[in-house]
């Protein structure tokens, strides 16, 4: 059957191939572990429970997570990052999760895995279940897609990358990325349009929508700011986020991305986004700008 999952639209028989994703017939996940550095409401104190899935469709040529973005499943498995997995293995990590603590399970680019991923997800939930389930995501997503994961994602922790469609272009191949984001994000809110939080403050249900300052390109972050206030109010979390990371794969004809945010243009942001008004937000000490952030991906 020709995959047609993802706005790239690459119609590859995944039976017998891999897609644009990287991804073949099986999940494929690089970590599962506790992670600490979401947002403070899904991370907590005793963190998030991450499963960080293997491929992505989007490819943005700065990715922190390049490692297992970036791959193609069909080499050897000795180099390969991750390994396969069924649906009854994937519940039982989310058990495994569970029992060490987790707040939730943070399903972390499962894009290309989605009629999977829901498939365990309403096993798990048949099963009696209860943690919140949580989208992480590229915001690189169609309405179709979308819809098969209703009534089965309790939180959508997404990105809105770009408000500029030559932006979207060159980092990420995806000119349509604009304009395929904001439907994607529409079709969330309509899934999940109240935040609802426990008594200790966690998210049990709603929106977050990311998004990561690129050196030089504060207006381009500002466009997206002021459509996700005009348009969602403070009816959705939205996290401005200064951890942009660097590295030695940047396209030298993109000088600008091989440095870190300065603090005087993250603070050009959050001072826009006071001035719109915008109360419902998360932003990040400058510090979180470093390696150390970056999960280690082993198998």
């Amino acid at each position: 059957m020709e995959c047609t999952l993802c706005p790239r639209n690459c119609r590859a028989d995944r039976e017998t191939s891999f897609g644009i994703c990287g991804a073949g017939k099986r999940i494929r996940i690089a970590r599962a572990a506790l992670h600490y550095w979401e947002e403070p409401c899904i991370s907590g104190e005793k963190g998030s429970g991450a499963v960080f899935f293997t491929g992505c469709a989007l490819h943005c040529i700065y990715c922190q997570n390049r490692e297992i973005s970036l791959i193609k499943p069909e080499a050897e498995d000795s180099i390969s990052p991750g390994r396969e997995v069924d649906i009854p293995e994937l519940i039982e990590i989310f058990y495994d999760l569970r029992e060490q603590g987790a707040h939730n399970i943070n399903l972390v680019t499962a894009d290309h895995y989605i009629p999977l991923v829901a498939e365990a997800i309403r096993k798990a939930k048949d099963q009696g279940f209860k943690l919140p389930f949580v989208f992480n995501c590229s915001g690189y997503e169609t309405v179709n897609s979308l819809k098969i994961l209703e009534g089965l994602v309790d939180i959508y922790l997404t990105d809105l990358k770009y408000a500029e469609n030559e932006l979207a272009k060159a980092f990420s191949n995806a000119e349509d990325y604009p304009e395929t984001a904001k439907k994607a994000l529409s079709e969330m809110f309509r899934q999940c349009p109240l935040l609802e939080y426990d008594e200790k403050g966690m998210l049990k249900k709603g929106v977050i929508v990311r998004n990561l300052l690129l050196p030089k390109h504060v207006m381009n972050s500002k466009k997206v700011l002021r459509y996700l206030y005009e348009t969602y109010g403070d009816s959705i979390i939205i996290s401005i986020m200064s951890q942009y990371t660097p590295g030695d794969h940047i396209p030298d004809k993109y000088p600008e991305l091989k440095r870190r945010v300065s603090r005087a243009e993250y603070e050009r942001l959050t001072d826009y986004a006071i001035k719109l008004g915008i109360k419902n937000a998360f932003i990040q000490d400058i510090s979180s700008a470093g390696s150390s952030f970056i999960p280690e991906f082993t198998r």
